[in-house]
């Protein structure tokens, strides 16, 4: 397990704070983010999800904007794909008790 990591409910938050972000966009890791009490291991990784679903909103955003040119659909279906590989993988290290950082990310919330 990692360190901060107490198993249990704790991984299971953390899973659920990536998993959300596949269904619900930054909406899911932001509500774990809000409700998690103190700094500790799900906090962290609800923070992570957060600012990768984020970026991949923002992403989306610019797909949307740049689909009268048809370079915006392939921006939005590589944004989609790459969220969803990135959050299955990011549950399964989450499930181990891993900290997990997302690869490519902007970190807005610190």
């Amino acid at each position: 397990m990692a360190e901060g990591s107490s198993g249990g409910k704790d991984t299971n938050m953390a899973v659920l704070a990536h998993v959300l972000g596949i269904f619900l966009g930054f909406i899911g890791p932001l509500i774990i983010y809000l409700v998690t009490p103190a700094e500790g291991y799900t906090k962290t990784q609800a923070r992570e999800a957060l600012n990768f679903w984020i970026m991949v909103t923002i992403v989306y955003v610019i797909g949307s904007i740049l689909l009268f040119i048809i370079v915006g659909g392939l921006i939005m279906a590589a944004a989609g794909i790459y969220g969803l590989i990135m959050a299955i993988i990011a549950a399964m290290a989450c499930s181990k008790g891993e900290d997990w950082k997302y690869p490519i990310s902007w970190r807005l919330v610190k």
